[in-house]
């Protein structure tokens, strides 16, 4: 059974409500819910409204993820991708942009700037212990395991 996510929206909009844009489409687009077009400079972060939250059930939680054509096209991404809106949060749900391209970016009312996933969480419960249990890798870090 698919879960329920419910939308409300923050201010009055012409947007239509985010939705999955193909049959078979993980993501569920989410667009720039802006009173007037906004550029991006080279290296410039932004938080840009949607105009919506959200409530996703509890045992889930909602992934924000880039675009890949903007990615690729004009290097829009994502600061903290993906970041994760919890179950309990009810605020408006921001998209934390960014360019990483070398020309300004302009993001227009209504475009589509992210997608946001649903997926189920699950919840470790945490204990202290004095060791940990031997691995073959051990300790190494980043780059241990080869190129």
């Amino acid at each position: 059974m698919n879960p329920t996510v419910k939308i409300a929206r923050i201010r009055k909009s012409a947007l239509p409500l985010p939705a999955y844009q193909s049959e078979h489409a993980a993501g569920i687009d989410l667009m720039a819910d802006i009173g007037a077009s906004i550029e991006m400079a080279p290296r410039e972060r932004r938080a840009v409204p949607t105009g919506i939250a959200i409530e996703i059930p509890i045992g889930y939680e909602g992934q924000v993820r880039p675009r890949s054509g903007r990615a690729l096209k004009e290097g829009l991404a994502l600061i903290n991708s993906p970041g994760t809106i919890d179950a309990d949060y009810r605020g408006e749900v921001k998209v934390l942009l960014v360019n990483l391209g070398d020309q300004p970016i302009v993001i227009k009312p209504g475009d589509r700037i992210a997608q946001l996933i649903i997926a189920p969480v699950i919840r470790a419960d945490i204990v202290e212990v004095d060791e940990l249990a031997p691995s073959t890798r051990g300790p190494g870090g980043f780059g241990h395991t080869g190129r």
